[in-house]
C-alpha cells in the first residue's frame, strides 16, 4: 500500500510539472481580450494585441480531433517559444469568444501574424501542415 501511495504522489507531482511548464496559454473571456483582441469593444477588423505572432486553437474536450492536435501544439510551442504565441480557447467554456469568431468546426486554428490579416483553418492539421503554415502566414521569409 506504501508503494501505491509512494507512486500516485509521485505521478501527481509529475502531472502538476508538465502542466506548468507548458508553453500553451488557456485563455478565458478576460485573458482573450487583455492579450488578443477586444472585440467587446472593437469593428471587425481584428486589432491584435500581441508581441508575436499568435496561434488560436478554438477546441472542445470531447472533441477527438482536437485531443489529437492538442501534443502537437505543445511541441510547437515549446520549439518556437520565442517566435509566436499558442493559445487555447475552450468552445464550451467561452462560447462567447465562439460566436464572435464564428467557429462552426473543431478545431479552427486562427493564424495572427503581426502583420496582415488572420487567416483560419477548419480541422486537425498535421505537425508538417502547422510547420507550413507558421513559415508561410506567421514567419515569412524564415528558414525552416
Amino acid at each position: 500500500m506504501k508503494k501505491i501511495l509512494i507512486t500516485f504522489t509521485l505521478m501527481l507531482a509529475a502531472v502538476g510539472i508538465y502542466a506548468q511548464q507548458s508553453n500553451v496559454n488557456h485563455l478565458t473571456k478576460d485573458e482573450f481580450i487583455e492579450k488578443v483582441y477586444d472585440y467587446t469593444i472593437s469593428d471587425k477588423v481584428l486589432h491584435y494585441k500581441g508581441d508575436k505572432p499568435a496561434i488560436i486553437d478554438f477546441y472542445a474536450n470531447w472533441c477527438g480531433p482536437c485531443r489529437r492536435l492538442s501534443p502537437i501544439l505543445e511541441e510547437i510551442a515549446t520549439e518556437f517559444k520565442n517566435d509566436i504565441y499558442i493559445y487555447k480557447v475552450d468552445t464550451d467554456k467561452e462560447p462567447e469568444i465562439a460566436t464572435k469568431f464564428g467557429i462552426r468546426a473543431l478545431p479552427t486554428l486562427l493564424f495572427i501574424p503581426m502583420e496582415g490579416d488572420p487567416k483560419g483553418n477548419e480541422g486537425f492539421l498535421t505537425k508538417e501542415q502547422l510547420y507550413e503554415a507558421i513559415y508561410s502566414i506567421l514567419i515569412k521569409n524564415a528558414e525552416k
